[in-house]
């Protein structure tokens, strides 16, 4: 996935029935965490482990150049 400068939405919070691992592999990105309001200043390299259903936004990403991502969304085993 390549951002050039989107967040989401205000008020807006992703809420996957996936887990998600995200690595940044270009540019920079702010995620935010809902409860507790962890946030985390992704660089090249920064991953993230995102469990499913745990409430998070993208606050901020690079446009100049771009943010380049890449995400796996794997379903929970039982």
């Amino acid at each position: 996935m390549v951002s050039t400068g989107q967040a989401s939405p205000a008020g807006f919070w992703y809420d996957q029935p996936d887990d998600e691992f995200v690595v940044l592999l270009a540019g920079a990105a702010v995620l935010r965490f809902e409860g507790g309001d962890q946030r985390f200043d992704l660089k090249p390299g920064d991953w993230l482990e995102i469990p499913a259903h745990v409430r998070h936004r993208v606050d901020w990403t690079q446009a100049d150049p771009p943010t380049v991502w890449l995400a796996v969304h794997r379903a929970r085993r039982a």
